[in-house]
């Protein structure tokens, strides 16, 4: 029997209304930040999430934890159905759903200690009493000195304040944090693009290494195409709200399918001037059409550049191309 998938995704829309009025409000329209989208995520797999700022990345992982109320859809985790659980199942499903954010500036409490941050999850499920018994104080003191060890930090920074950290030590913060009530999954919202190059692929090595030793399973966003490449199992790639291709990393990289995925992997530069003289550049013309317009045709007709008639009135489906391997385009029917 196949084993189900940890994370399970189908037909998720988060819609933002746009209002009108300023006493009696009316919905006029709808942000349509994420339009109808499916996927799974497998134990101990990392599944990247690429696309162009404002593709809908961080609210498909934020309506997944429910930070947003979604629109539409199903999302499962571990055979939990999260947006129809009663608060309490909810609450004892996040204890295994943890996040890390993209501004380590502006995710850590600046009047809390860095003990105070890191604790904080466990301090709040000890208090409703959805932890073990054995965790007191004193053991929580423990394993947030474990951590900080296990995430490149001095235990006897534990007193300090986030303003007199790093960006790099800040995001590690965030990790550990992250890494106190045990989860199973973390979803990565951007988690290095605020930090240096040399100090991204410092962070980078970290949850690889955390990955293997926890066992963790990562929903990790990016946009920058070198960093999703190393860390990903899997890449979907997302349009206007919208999967385009979902594939396997390496499959994806040897043989992008879709015109969009194409256009992404010819504007990413290559550390090798030969390969980078001989490829073919892909200009998209345009630019992203707003996201309160409800399209009937394929989500990247505008700036596609091979589009056909059809396109225009008909939105393609996921098709599967090969195993692990699926593409939404009218050229492969």
């Amino acid at each position: 029997m196949k084993e189900r998938a940890l994370l399970e995704v189908y037909n998720l829309k988060q819609y933002f209304p746009i209002e009108s009025g300023f006493i009696f409000k009316r919905q006029i329209g709808a942000v349509r930040a994420v339009d109808d989208i499916s996927f799974t995520v497998r134990k101990g797999e990392t599944l990247g999430i690429v696309g162009e700022s404002g593709c809908g990345k961080s609210t498909a992982i934020r309506s997944i934890a429910q930070l947003y109320k979604p629109t539409a859809g199903e999302v499962y985790f571990d055979g939990i159905d999260l947006i129809n659980a009663p608060t309490h199942r909810l609450l004892d499903a996040r204890k295994n759903i943890q996040m890390i954010f993209q501004d380590p500036y502006a995710s850590l409490n600046p009047r809390m200690t860095v003990r105070t941050i890191i604790s904080e999850p466990l301090e709040i499920y000890r208090k409703r009493g959805m932890l073990d018994p054995g965790w007191d104080r004193h053991s929580i003191e423990n394993h947030v000195e474990e951590l900080m060890e296990r995430v490149g930090l001095n235990r006897a920074f534990k007193n300090r304040y986030p303003h007199e950290f790093s960006g790099g030590q800040r995001q590690r913060i965030g990790i550990a944090r992250a890494l106190a009530l045990n989860p199973k999954i973390i979803l990565a919202d951007e988690p290095v693009s605020a930090l240096d190059v040399s100090i991204q692929s410092q962070i980078l090595n970290l949850l690889h290494d955390l990955q293997e030793e926890f066992g963790l399973t990562y929903v990790f966003i990016a946009h920058d195409l070198a960093v999703i490449e190393y860390i990903s199992t899997r890449i979907a790639v997302m349009y206007l709200g919208k999967i385009m291709e979902l594939s396997r990393s390496r499959d994806l990289y040897q043989n992008p399918l879709h015109p969009y995925t194409q256009a992404l992997l010819s504007a990413a530069p290559i550390p090798d001037p030969v390969v980078e003289r001989k490829r073919q550049r892909i200009i998209l013309t345009g630019d992203v059409p707003s996201p309160d317009k409800e399209r009937f045709g394929c989500y990247f007709y505008d700036r596609c550049p091979v589009r056909m008639v059809k396109c225009k009135t008909n939105i393609p489906p996921m098709k599967k191309m090969a195993e692990d391997h699926e593409v939404a385009c009218w050229l492969y029917e």
